[in-house]
């Protein structure tokens, strides 16, 4: 075999291989393209998601007489810690426990549609379930989840009117 011969078959050769590393290159390309986009993972289980349209008041006590420490905007996120049976806000006596500030907030489960189990406080505190840091979220052994003056007395809901610029 000639040189020439020689490199017109290495040339062939290398011609099939660059065609098909072409091929395979725009093979994967393809795939790549048309494989979905990975979702962005959401809150951990159990989480809610606001359903007023109008936000919702995070509460520093599940009470509407309670300071209000931050805001919900309307399809916000938010971890769910634990749930108590409180005051009823438009027929629902149910409020969260959130993860959304450093030291946990109150949200009303009437403006909250939750995806997961949501255990009661008082599981947790017996350390039936145990998430990351919802120890240190909940009040001491003993001390209410109530400011003195609601523990001590019912609420006024008439005599508190809530903002007019969110609920719960």
């Amino acid at each position: 075999m000639s040189t020439t011969d020689f490199l017109a078959a290495r040339g062939k050769q290398l011609a099939v291989g660059t065609g098909a590393l072409a091929t395979a290159v725009a093979l994967g390309a393809t795939l790549f393209a048309a494989a979905p986009a990975q979702a962005t993972p959401g809150p951990p289980k159990p989480f809610g998601v606001v359903t007023t349209k109008k936000g919702l008041s995070e509460r520093q006590y599940p009470s509407t007489d309670s300071a209000v420490r931050g805001y919900l905007r309307h399809r916000a996120h938010v971890g769910l810690v634990c749930k108590v049976r409180t005051q009823s806000v438009g027929g629902n006596s149910v409020w969260y426990l959130t993860t959304h500030a450093e030291r946990g907030t109150w949200v009303a489960a009437k403006y909250v549609t939750n995806s997961g189990r949501v255990k009661y406080c008082k599981d947790i505190r017996h350390m039936r379930v145990q998430p990351k840091h919802a120890a240190s979220l909940l009040p001491k052994h003993g001390a209410s989840l109530l400011p003195k003056h609601a523990a001590s007395s019912p609420p006024k809901h008439a005599a508190i009117a809530p903002p007019q610029h969110a609920v719960g």
